[in-house]
């Protein structure tokens, strides 16, 4: 297939190219700002998509700007897939990425795609709307949403948690400051998360939600535990304050049944592996 995808260079655009193209599809990346609608339907027309992955935008819960949220995430998608309804007629798989943040910080324990949202920052709830969104869309685009866990590798930037903590041990630096480091979070792979987006892609579940997530815990305790048994470097925790959330949660996994269900055994790499490549590659 002839694959659009949205947020190409970034973090997870970059591995997607690759589990794509090593699976015998072409690759074009978007140019046009999502927010220039008219930008969008002259590029759409041209690249005549087969598929769409749509990755991009604004991604940090820490964002400075909450408006931006709003424009990319939401409006942002609303002109794409308009876009493709009046652009593409070939398309036959559009995935949309949303954020397991949609789920909030107080549904404790293994969720499924079933749970109530319960967003508690500008971005999730930006997400979800895209979600509530494009259900109107269903109809006439062969549109389906993912919902990823946390997932890390080699690229991601340093201002998210587990290349924040790879980084000072490919630095060597004696001491780290966390928040709660007794929560426990399911933390995946990128190259497991593009598997799951190409196969989600050849399939095409339309209409449906797919928790893209590892299944498996681990505290940040135990990240720190493997990042030191790996690279032999002893690091001192310090708990900061700021980064401590309150009433945070203590288990929060996905439950990949569904995925599973869909795309068949997701063999997603056990978060030391995903330590070993990211240090391996920072040296």
């Amino acid at each position: 297939m002839r694959i659009l995808v949205t947020g190409l260079s970034g973090f997870t655009g970059c591995h997607l190219k690759n589990e794509l193209e090593a699976n015998g599809h072409s690759v074009v990346g978007l140019q046009s700002d999502l927010t220039d609608l008219q930008a969008l339907k002259a590029e759409v027309k041209k690249i005549q998509p087969e598929a769409v992955a749509h990755l991009a935008g604004v991604a940090f819960v820490g964002h400075g700007d909450a408006s931006a949220f709003y424009e990319v995430n939401l409006i942002g998608t609303r002109n794409l897939l308009e876009a493709l309804a009046q652009n593409a007629p070939d398309v036959s798989s559009i995935l949309l990425a949303s954020s397991a943040n949609i789920y909030g910080n107080r549904s404790e324990g293994i969720l499924n795609e079933e749970c109530v949202p319960d967003p508690v920052n500008d971005y999730a709830v930006s997400k979800l709307a895209m979600e509530h969104m494009a259900n109107l869309w269903v109809g006439q685009l062969p549109v389906f949403i993912v919902r990823p866990f946390n997932y890390t590798g080699v690229g991601q930037d340093e201002k998210f948690l587990i290349p924040k903590i790879v980084s000072h041990f490919l630095q060597k630096k004696a001491v780290i400051e966390l928040g709660n480091l007794d929560v426990w979070r399911d933390f995946g792979d990128v190259r497991s998360v593009s598997v799951a987006y190409r196969k989600l892609l050849e399939k095409c579940p339309v209409g449906e939600t797919v928790n893209v997530c590892s299944g498996k815990t681990h505290t940040l305790k135990d990240i720190i535990k493997m990042c030191e048994e790996i690279t032999s470097h002893k690091i001192e925790i310090q708990v900061n304050p700021k980064f401590v959330r309150e009433n945070e949660v203590r288990i929060l996994a996905g439950d990949k049944g569904h995925l599973e269900g869909l795309i068949g055994n997701h063999q997603a790499y056990n978060l030391k592996e995903t330590l070993e490549w990211m240090l391996c590659e920072g040296r």
